[in-house]
C-alpha cells in the first residue's frame, strides 16, 4: 500500500474508528508472491525463477513458511467502516515506479 494512502487511514482511524476497532490496511487484494517477487526482480535486474516447496527452504530460510502461504488479504471492512478508499499506485505498480530501488 502506498505511504500516503496509509497516511490517510492512519488519520481516518484516529477520528473515526470506534475504540477497540480491528482494521486492515490493505489496498490491493490477493496479489501473489510470485508477483511481488517478479517485481522486485524486475527492478533490481535479478533474475526471477519459481522454486519447489522443497528447495524453498534454501532460498528464504526461515521466512519459508510465509512465502507458501496462500493469505489474501482483504480491507473491505475497514473500507466500510472508515469509508477509506486507496487512490495511488497499487503495490506492483508502486514497486515499479522504482524509488524503493534507489541505490
Amino acid at each position: 500500500m502506498h505511504t500516503l494512502d496509509a497516511a490517510d487511514l492512519y488519520r481516518l482511524a484516529i477520528e473515526k474508528a470506534p475504540a477497540g476497532s480491528r482494521l486492515h490496511a490493505a489496498a490491493d487484494e490477493g496479489v501473489p508472491f510470485k508477483e511481488i517477487a517478479t517485481a522486485v526482480g524486475r527492478n533490481r535486474g535479478i533474475p526471477v525463477r519459481g522454486v519447489s516447496p522443497e528447495e524453498a527452504g534454501d532460498y528464504f530460510g526461515f521466512l519459508q513458511t510465509f512465502v507458501q502461504i496462500d493469505n489474501p488479504t482483504s480491507a473491505a471492512i475497514t473500507r466500510e467502516l472508515l469509508g477509506w478508499s486507496p487512490t495511488r499506485p497499487g503495490l506492483i505498480a508502486d514497486l515499479d515506479q522504482g524509488h524503493y530501488f534507489q541505490a
